[in-house]
């Protein structure tokens, strides 16, 4: 649905709409009908985006929506919605929410009836993913992780017996530190890819295990430079530790019978003395058999 064909007969609509990450020519056509038909285009930075309207020829006035007033400026927005305007919400890159502005306004207007239509596209997370070679069944987003290297060890443990296959966002100034952080928390072994610069003139996509990957990052100081998306491969049990028993298999199943997956696999743990993750690994392929 574009804007022109959201009802008009009481309040308007939310478009969340995705914009490049990059290439100018990942922008859809439909993003670029809704941005030019909505009555107003929420943007996380104006200045920023005024470059992308001006590059597209489109007129729409701009209003600033960034982490430091969405709290306290929604309400202007959400009146303009309740009037009955279409309004279009946009982040610098990429998709908003996502490691972006745009959650508090988006909860507002749902909490006022507004309708919120997505206009998906590019996504920095999902782009890398595509192209990692990494198992993209299942896998974890976890934005950026904390700029300390205390705080970002500690993260980096509560995700290091993870299955799924990890994903983070991480400043260029960080990256090389993010990079060893994860090496001495994962282990030199895992394998892990660096997506840099996706969609613009120097991209660059290097995977290789995490040891291997520090050095090349260290030797290379335009591999510091850019935004970056570092994915890691899901922890895998040692052989002569994969195996969960039958008996721990048969508490879980009765538990799963009873209680959510998560708080099942975590008692059967307990219970059983088999580990938590193996358990909840049992249960999600239990679950989708199922």
């Amino acid at each position: 649905m574009t804007a022109n064909e959201a009802p008009r007969s009481a309040a308007g609509t939310l478009f969340v709409v995705a914009t490049p990450i990059g290439n100018l020519d990942d922008l859809s056509a439909r993003a670029l009908k809704v941005l030019g038909d909505v009555a107003l285009i929420a943007a996380e930075d104006t200045r920023h985006s005024a470059r992308l309207m001006q590059h597209f020829g489109i007129g729409t006035p701009l209003a600033a929506c960034h982490e430091h007033n969405e709290r306290d400026e929604g309400n202007r927005f959400i009146e303009r919605l309740l009037a009955g305007d279409d309004v279009a919400l946009i982040s610098d890159a990429g998709t908003p929410l996502i490691s972006d502005p745009g959650y508090h306004l988006v909860r507002q207007a749902r909490a006022a009836g507004v309708r919120v239509v997505p206009v998906p596209g590019a996504c920095a997370l999902i782009a890398a993913l595509s192209a990692a070679g990494l198992p993209s069944d299942r896998f974890v987003f976890e934005g950026f992780l904390p700029a300390k290297t205390v705080g970002r060890r500690a993260r980096l443990e509560l995700v290091r017996e993870e299955p799924r296959t990890l994903i983070f966002y991480e400043a260029p100034h960080r990256i090389l530190e993010c990079l060893q952080d994860m090496r001495e928390v994962f282990g030199s072994e895992r394998q892990a890819l660096l997506a840099r610069e996706l969609t613009k003139t120097f991209e660059t996509l290097q995977g290789m295990p995490l040891e291997q990957l520090c050095e090349w990052v260290a030797a290379d100081a335009n591999q510091q430079r850019g935004e970056c998306v570092v994915l890691v491969a899901g922890w895998q049990a040692p052989e002569d530790e994969a195996a969960v028993s039958v008996e721990a298999l048969r508490v879980l199943d009765l538990l799963l019978a009873e209680m959510p997956l998560k708080r099942a696999a975590a008692l059967a743990a307990q219970i059983t003395g088999a580990r938590k993750n193996l358990l909840y690994q049992a249960a999600l392929e239990r679950q989708q058999d199922g």
